[in-house]
C-alpha cells in the first residue's frame, strides 16, 4: 500500500525486536498463534472506528491465508477519542480469540482481536485507505463452508456436530471453502462491487448480497438456489455474505430479493453465527428485481388433476392475511383442483381455550375464494387433540385439503378417522384403499410428539379413478445451529426425528407403512404427497426413505434446479416445500411451478406467509 511507503521511515523509529505485526497475530489459521501473549508496537492504518472499538490494517500478505486486519476491542471513550480513520498508530495490548459465554453464542467461531490496548500512539493522520476490492482482489470460492464437512451430502451430511472448527483450528484454504475465505479477510477493509440482496432484512436490518464475482445457483431472480455441486455434494453458498448494521449509526435500507445496491465497503467481522460485512455507512439502494410473481398457466381439463400446496402460516379465522391467501390461490394458483394445506388453525386462533376444530377458519377462506372467482370448494381436516401438534401456543395448526366437489369426492365406504385413529392401507376387491378416509398416519407414534400427523386421504374422479394424498408438515428446525458456525457438519434439529417421520409416510413395513403398503397391493396406484417438509431436499440422506419410493415433481416435471425454491431463509433459495408423485403419475406426466407470490414481494411488510405455493398438474391413467 502507498501509505506504507510514506511511513517507513517512522516505523523505523520502532524498536524492531519488540514489535508484533498484525500478520503474525492473525497467522494461517483460525487461532490466533499469539492468542492469550502481550504484543507491543503493533502498527497499522485506522481503517474503521465503532462502539466497540477501531480496526487497524496493515500491508498485504503474500499469504492469502493471512489477514493483515485486525480488530482492537476498547470500549474506553478516551481510548475512541484518540484515533480517527486514516491515523497511523502504534499500539499494544493482549492477543484474545474471543466468544461470548451466551448460551446463543456458543457455537460462534472465534473472533481474533487485541483487548484494552494500551500505548496507542498516533503516528500520522489522514493516510488513504485502500480497501480488498473482492471479485477483482480476492473473490470467494463457491461450494463449500469448510473442510471438515466431510460426509457424502457436505454441509447437510448426517449425523451433524461431528467436529469443531475451533478443536481442529486447520491451517486455511481460502481457495477451497468458504468459512476459510472469510477468515482470512477478518478485521480487512473490504468493498463489495455490485451488490445484490438475495433476500429480505431480517429483523435487525441485517440483509445477505453477492458481489460482482463469480456465483452458483443463481436463480432468474438473482438469488443463490441450494443446489448440487460438481463434487456431487449441496453447494452452500458461501460466496454470499451478510450486510450488518453500519458502522455509523446510520440506517440500512430496506431490500427484498433482487434489489442492487452501490458498491458497499465495510470490515470482514464474526458476530452472530456468521461472517458479516460492517459497512463504513448505510448502503445505498440502486434498483429493484424487474417484474413480479405471474399467475400460472398450469390448469386442469377434463384428463388432469390440478393441485397446489400452501402453507397459510397461522391461518385463524380472523387473520388479516386471509383475504391475500384467498387470492393467491383464486387469482394465482387458478383454484386447483385440491390444494394441500398446512398452518390452519383452530376456530379461536391463538387463544388457548381448548377449542381445536378449524371449519371457521376454511370456511372463511372458501368463501373468501368463492367472492374472487365464484369457485366453490369443500375442505377437509381432522382435528388435533388439543395443543399436541406444535406450532403457535394455542393455534392448534393442521393440515387440511381443499377440494373441487365437481372434480373429486372421498372414496365412500369408510368412516373418518379421529385425531388418534391410525389410518391403515387394506385391501378391497384386490385394491389398496383405507380404514378411515380421510385419516391420520400413526398418531400416536412417539416421532409425531408435538408435530403434526399427516393427514391421508382417497380420491375418486367421476370416471372411477382413484387417488390417494398424503398431506404433510413435519417437525420444524427449531434449535437448529448457524451453518456458520463451529460445529461441523451443522447441526440440523432433529433431523433424525423428520427421518423417521419421512420412514412412516414411506415405506416401513408394517404395521407402520403407507405409501410403500400401498404400492405393494397396487404398483401403479396414484399417489401424491405434498406438503411442508421443512428439510431441503438435498438432504439426501433424511429424504432417501421417501426418495426410494416416490419421484419429486420438480425432478418429474424438470423444473430447473436453480428455480426449486419456495423459501429464503439466510443467503439461500430454498425449498422446504416438497411434492411427490408415484411411478405411475410420473409415467403419465408431471407439471409443476412454483409462485413466488411472497418471496417475489417488494417488501418484507407485503408478504403475508414466509413460504411460496407451488401449483401442478397430474393425469390419473393409471387406474380405474
Amino acid at each position: 500500500m502507498k501509505w506504507l511507503q510514506l511511513f517507513g521511515f517512522l516505523t523505523a523509529c520502532i524498536s524492531v525486536a519488540s514489535s508484533t505485526t498484525i500478520a503474525e497475530i492473525q497467522g494461517n489459521s483460525f487461532q490466533s498463534p499469539l492468542n492469550g501473549r502481550t504484543v507491543t508496537n503493533v502498527t497499522g492504518v485506522v481503517t474503521a472506528k465503532w462502539s466497540n472499538g477501531f480496526f487497524l490494517t496493515d500491508e498485504p500478505s503474500d499469504d492469502p491465508r493471512v489477514s493483515t486486519g485486525l480488530s482492537i476491542f476498547t470500549t474506553s471513550t478516551t481510548n475512541l477519542n484518540k484515533v480517527e480513520v486514516g491515523d497511523f498508530v502504534s499500539l499494544g495490548g493482549k492477543v484474545s480469540e474471543f466468544r461470548s459465554s451466551s448460551s446463543s453464542s456458543r457455537n460462534n467461531l472465534f473472533i481474533t482481536e487485541i483487548d484494552s490496548p494500551t500505548s496507542i500512539t498516533v503516528i500520522s493522520s489522514n493516510n488513504a485507505i485502500e480497501p480488498v476490492v473482492l471479485g477483482v482482489d480476492r473473490s470467494p470460492p463457491t461450494q463449500q463452508l469448510t473442510g471438515l464437512d466431510s460426509g457424502p451430502d457436505g454441509y447437510l451430511s448426517i449425523p451433524n456436530n461431528v467436529t469443531l472448527v475451533e478443536a481442529v483450528n486447520p491451517s486455511l484454504q481460502p481457495d477451497l471453502y468458504g468459512l476459510d475465505f472469510w477468515e482470512s479477510l477478518e478485521g480487512q477493509l473490504v468493498t463489495i462491487p455490485s451488490p445484490v440482496a438475495i433476500g429480505f432484512p431480517n429483523s435487525f436490518g441485517e440483509f445477505w448480497v453477492h458481489g460482482a464475482w463469480n456465483v452458483t445457483g443463481k436463480n432468474s431472480r438473482g438469488g443463490l438456489s441450494i443446489t448440487i455441486g460438481p463434487d456431487g455434494k449441496p453447494d452452500a453458498n458461501p460466496e454470499a455474505v451478510i450486510i450488518g448494521e453500519p458502522l455509523d449509526g446510520t440506517k440500512s435500507p430496506s431490500v427484498a430479493l433482487g434489489s442492487t445496491l452501490e458498491d458497499i465497503t465495510g470490515i470482514v467481522y464474526y458476530q452472530f453465527g456468521f461472517f458479516y460485512v460492517l459497512p463504513t455507512t448505510a448502503p445505498v439502494v440502486t434498483g429493484t428485481a424487474s417484474g413480479s410473481a405471474q399467475p400460472t398457466e398450469i390448469e386442469s381439463d377434463s384428463n388432469s388433476i390440478s393441485f397446489g400446496d400452501y402453507n397459510v402460516e397461522n391461518m385463524a379465522p380472523t387473520s388479516a392475511h386471509l383475504p391475500t391467501v384467498a387470492n393467491h390461490i383464486a387469482a394465482y394458483l387458478k383454484t386447483p383442483d385440491i390444494v394441500f394445506l398446512q398452518e390452519i388453525q383452530d376456530n379461536s386462533g391463538p387463544t388457548d381455550d381448548g377449542t381445536v376444530i378449524g371449519n371457521l377458519t376454511l370456511t372463511n377462506l372458501v368463501n373468501a375464494i368463492a367472492r374472487v372467482n365464484s369457485v366453490e370448494y369443500n375442505f377437509l381436516e381432522i382435528a388435533p387433540t388439543d395443543d399436541t401438534d406444535g406450532g403457535e401456543p394455542g393455534g392448534n395448526i393442521r393440515q387440511a385439503y381443499l377440494y373441487r366437489p365437481e372434480k373429486l369426492s372421498l372414496v365412500p365406504g369408510a368412516p373418518a378417522g379421529t385425531a388418534l385413529d391410525k389410518v391403515q392401507v387394506i385391501v378391497s376387491d384386490n385394491k389398496p384403499t383405507l380404514n378411515f378416509n380421510p385419516g391420520r398416519i400413526d398418531p400416536r407414534n412417539a416421532a409425531w410428539d408435538a408435530s403434526r400427523k399427516p393427514l391421508v386421504a382417497e380420491w375418486q374422479t367421476s370416471n372411477g379413478q382413484t387417488l390417494f394424498t398424503i398431506n404433510v408438515h413435519l417437525t420444524s428446525k427449531g434449535g437448529s445451529s448457524s451453518n456458520w458456525g463451529d460445529a461441523r457438519p451443522p447441526v440440523n434439529l432433529p433431523a433424525d426425528v423428520r427421518m423417521t417421520q419421512i420412514s412412516l409416510v414411506a415405506v416401513n413395513r408394517a404395521p407402520q407403512s403407507f405409501a410403500q403398503s400401498i404400492l405393494d397391493v397396487d404398483n401403479k396406484a396414484n399417489i401424491l404427497v405434498g406438503g411442508d417438509f421443512n428439510e431441503y431436499i438435498q438432504t439426501r440422506e433424511v429424504f432417501k426413505p421417501l426418495t426410494d419410493v416416490l419421484t419429486e415433481a420438480d425432478e418429474a416435471a424438470d423444473v430447473p434446479e436453480v428455480e426449486r425454491y419456495t423459501y429464503v431463509f439466510d443467503q439461500n433459495s430454498e425449498a422446504l416445500d416438497h411434492v411427490f408423485v408415484s411411478d405411475a403419475l410420473v409415467q403419465c406426466g408431471v407439471e409443476i411451478e412454483h409462485v413466488h407470490v411472497n418471496n417475489w414481494a417488494s417488501s418484507l411488510s407485503q408478504r403475508v406467509s414466509d413460504h411460496d405455493p407451488s401449483v401442478g398438474r397430474i393425469s390419473l391413467c393409471g387406474n380405474s
